[in-house]
């Protein structure tokens, strides 16, 4: 857990910065319920189609991003939210540099 965030006001987007090439991610908080993370993401970077147990809320931070749920891409944008049934397969790509946070709800 990211405990200086704590009690802080945050600009959410300046809690992770990009790096050339890859995937960068920072959880802000585990707990039993569900967690918070952020991501970067580099133009041309993604995550391969998978499915999570849990549902998700992607809410996109900066830049654009597509999100392919169950068969059905989305195209998300800076200060959009999709949210992503638990079960369902899916799949993020960077179709320019953007950055995201991801709550998880576990059951």
């Amino acid at each position: 857990m990211a405990d200086s965030l704590i009690g802080q006001v945050v600009d959410l987007a300046n809690v992770v910065d990009y790096q050339d090439g890859s995937i960068v991610s920072r959880t802000i908080l585990d707990k039993e319920v569900g967690t918070i993370t952020l991501f970067a993401f580099d133009a041309g970077q993604g995550l391969s189609e998978h499915v999570a147990p849990y549902d998700a809320l992607v809410q996109i931070l900066d830049g654009e991003s597509e999100i392919m749920v169950s068969g059905e891409k989305h195209t998300v944008k800076a200060g959009e939210m999709l949210i992503m049934p638990a079960g369902a397969p899916h799949a993020l790509d960077a179709v320019e540099r953007f950055k995201m946070m991801l709550v998880m709800i576990r059951e």
